[in-house]
């Protein structure tokens, strides 16, 4: 039996000034503090009597959220930069309308790339393949990931046993603060008992 636990990191300061979040290093905004320490709160109650490892994407936003979570679980994250947002090349640090206004290739498949030196949602597959493989291979029966939506949203379709082709026709995206629940029984048949459970957030 293995257990997962996502955390999508909560509310960034580029959630709130409109520029790209991506690779560029935000830090949680003041309301996104509080809500990974709801996270937290509330998982720390749920999770009393089990033991959690926990990693996280090394950008600010989600080693931030990762660790007010951790704090109070009694976790240290282990850093990880399999679990970093996607690279949307030249546009890092730009503001979403700029972005808009000077896009080089509309993303339709997930070969695409919106410049040339970003990254597809293939090279984000192949990013997190390796680090999907390596924690079901070890003997950690509890797990916490926490990172970021477009990221997340491959790692629920690995989870699903889906192709990255899939991506072209759906995606299971979540919100900031979202908190999902899966496990995989003995047998190696997965269940998502949850996806993007918003309620974790609130007081």
């Amino acid at each position: 039996m293995k257990t997962i636990i996502t955390i999508q990191h909560t509310q960034s300061i580029h959630h709130t000034n409109g520029m790209v979040g991506s690779w560029t290093d935000w830090n949680l905004s003041e309301l996104g503090k509080i809500q990974a320490g709801n996270i937290g709160r509330k998982l720390s109650r749920e999770l009393r009597d089990k033991n959690f490892v926990m990693y996280s994407s090394d950008l600010a936003r989600a080693r931030q959220t990762a660790e007010i979570v951790g704090k109070q679980l009694g976790i240290t994250p282990i850093l990880r930069q399999e679990l970093r947002e996607r690279n949307l090349g030249r546009c890092v640090g730009k503001s979403v309308q700029w972005l808009r206004e000077n896009m080089e290739c509309q993303e339709k498949t997930v070969d695409d790339r919106m410049f040339p030196d970003a990254e597809s949602r293939r090279d984000v597959w192949n990013r997190l393949d390796p680090f999907f493989k390596e924690i079901f291979s070890n003997k950690e029966e509890n797990l916490m990931i926490v990172s970021h939506g477009d990221l997340l949203s491959i790692f629920n379709a690995m989870w699903l046993g889906l192709r990255v082709e899939s991506l072209n026709e759906f995606e299971i995206y979540g919100l900031a603060g979202g908190v999902s629940y899966m496990f995989q029984n003995d047998d190696g048949k997965r269940f998502v008992k949850r996806i993007s459970d918003m309620s974790y957030c609130l007081d």
